[in-house]
């Protein structure tokens, strides 16, 4: 055996894990960035879009057919339009707070702390790491035992909130059958639905409610309904991920739908009244 053959002597208790002897960044040849690169540019459209209609302050209700778009949800300054309260006017009109400064905070906290949004920015953002089998160039890894990223261990409280905010949503959605002639029903009352659906759907795939449903249970067999129950979000788990990206398009198709009709581009395509 010759001498570069010779293996090294094996690591004591706390030495530094060896870097492999490899001069290249990854071994990976394949358009690992492509996946990174595409989360980037979404979660940017979407925080871009979501930012101009938040401060844009107009174009949210629909007084004919009771539409209010979720951005603007519960709108609870003095500036809201009459109608649009359906909750009170209890925050001033100051530029800079959002008419729905009550919620907002709550859902942006809720997804910053998902499980797979941190994986989502991470990646795309912070390039921590960029993608599997490809490191990062930060110095060290503290985990999220830090400030800020300690916070992310509130995301089970986080969760607790979201669900009061679909409850909200749903409440829009139902509203909006009641319109100025009575009972009515049109393709944005399908769009708020289907929004909402896609919401809740997130929302109780969340890995925090399918720990709350039965993380702390010992016998199934002696809670068969939570089981069941359980066993449903278990499902809905699975496509976490894919539900996140989901209901990121409804809420700004929402929105876009509410505000065009709003600013009068088109007009509802209604089926009753």
């Amino acid at each position: 055996m010759t001498s570069k053959s010779v293996t090294r002597p094996g690591r004591q208790p706390g030495d530094r894990a060896p870097r492999a002897a490899i001069s290249a960044k990854t071994l990976r040849t394949d358009r690992w960035w492509i996946a990174p690169l595409l989360t980037f540019a979404g979660l940017s459209a979407w925080v871009i879009y979501a930012t101009v209609r938040v401060f844009m302050h107009k174009w949210y209700w629909v007084e004919q057919y009771h539409y209010l778009t979720p951005f603007y949800s519960p709108c609870v300054t003095d500036r809201c339009v009459e109608g649009a309260s359906h909750f009170g006017q209890w925050l001033p009109s100051w530029w800079i707070i959002p008419e729905a400064a009550f919620t907002l905070p709550f859902l942006l906290l809720f997804r910053l702390t998902c499980y797979y949004y941190r994986k989502a920015y991470y990646r795309s953002f912070w390039l921590s790491p960029p993608a599997c089998a490809v490191p990062d160039n930060h110095s060290g890894y503290t985990g999220e035992t830090r400030f800020p990223l300690v916070g992310q261990n509130l995301h089970r409280y986080f969760f607790y909130a979201a669900v009061a905010i679909s409850l909200i949503n749903t409440w829009d959605a139902i509203l909006a059958f009641n319109t100025a002639d009575g009972f009515g029903f049109g393709l944005g009352n399908l769009i708020l639905l289907g929004n909402v659906v896609m919401l809740w759907a997130y929302t109780v795939s969340c890995h925090s409610c399918r720990h709350i449903i039965g993380g702390r249970l010992k016998h199934f067999s002696a809670h068969p309904v939570r089981y069941r129950a359980w066993t449903f979000v278990s499902k809905l788990n699975v496509r976490h991920m894919q539900l996140a990206w989901i209901t990121l398009a409804t809420l700004a198709i929402t929105d876009f739908y509410v505000m065009a009709l709003a600013a009068g581009w088109f007009s509802d395509l209604r089926f009753i009244n």
